[in-house]
């Protein structure tokens, strides 16, 4: 257990020096193609560090809960840390634990566990229908944290968030980016109506717009977005972001976020995953008692 305290120390102290040295991770060199190379290259490193585990003894280690509990120890105090600290894209240091090297590099190490103890399990599991029964959980859970952590974090790199200000009777392509970059979208935009539903205060209780979609694929869409409440049209989530505040309910113009999440699929898959290993082991738990 010494070692793995040691490991997950070690991993820390080299991502400050990276992070003093080359400054925060930059997910944006991630994008599409590269973070595919870079997760087929994860995939295949961790195949060799499993081949390799009977002649390298660190190797060996590292699949073992000796490294796994030590790792958990350290990303459940860092994501405490992030969770207790306010978090800010263009944060430095612990504003922006995501693209904190300590950070990433531990949960990269978790990674590379939890595929070691994954490629354990399968080769050491007959193929019989009752040690299926008994495997099948334990993989669904850790397959799907495997799946659902890479996958969120190199898909980052693709998610696209864009305000787009829409006037009342006038189409709208362009979007804007946090740096307040124009970007010509693929869909087109109206706002038909801006309602607003308030209090007796006057203070606002619903807000939403009835808004006409027009897309490069011929599809001509009329809906209402409104918070919490979004529309998604190829690939695209439309949200209600804000309005004219000054002009109120009778405001011309509304303020829609556009998102675009290619990698979200394989995450929701690794969720569901969880929980069906997460089901399978409360039934099987419910067998046992009978």
């Amino acid at each position: 257990m010494k070692e793995g305290f040691l490991i997950g120390g070690g991993l820390i102290f080299a991502g400050l020096m990276l992070e003093l040295s080359v400054g925060s991770v930059n997910w944006d060199a991630f994008r599409w193609p590269v973070n595919g190379i870079v997760l087929a290259g994860f995939l295949a490193l961790i195949v060799i560090i499993f081949l390799l585990r009977k002649r390298v003894y660190g190797f060996q280690f590292i699949g073992t809960y000796k490294a796994a509990i030590p790792a958990l120890v350290y990303a459940v105090v860092l994501t405490i840390i992030m969770g207790l600290t306010r978090q800010e894209v263009n944060g430095t240091w612990l504003n922006n634990m995501l693209s904190f090297w300590p950070f990433v590099l531990i949960y990269v190490y978790i990674a590379v566990i939890l595929g070691q103890i994954i490629l354990r399990r399968i080769l050491n599991s007959k193929l019989s229908t009752l040690n299926l029964k008994r495997d099948i959980p334990f993989l669904l859970n850790h397959l799907g944290l495997f799946l659902a952590m890479t996958t969120a974090t190199l898909g980052n790199a693709d998610m696209q968030r864009l305000k787009m200000i829409t006037v009342k009777g006038e189409p709208e392509w362009r979007a804007l980016t946090s740096q307040q970059q124009i970007v010509e979208m693929p869909i087109a935009i109206e706002l038909k109506e801006f309602i607003m539903e308030t209090y007796d205060d006057g203070s606002p209780r619903r807000f939403a717009s009835d808004i006409q979609i027009l897309t490069q694929t011929g599809k001509n869409i009329q809906t209402t977005v409104e918070v919490n409440k979004p529309v998604e049209v190829d690939g695209w989530k439309i949200y209600q972001y804000g309005y004219d505040t000054q002009m109120g309910a009778m405001s011309q113009t509304s303020i829609l976020e556009l998102v675009n999440d290619p990698w979200l699929p394989l995450v929701y898959t690794g969720i569901y995953m969880m929980l069906t290993g997460a089901v399978c082991m409360f039934l099987k738990g419910k067998k046992v008692k009978k």
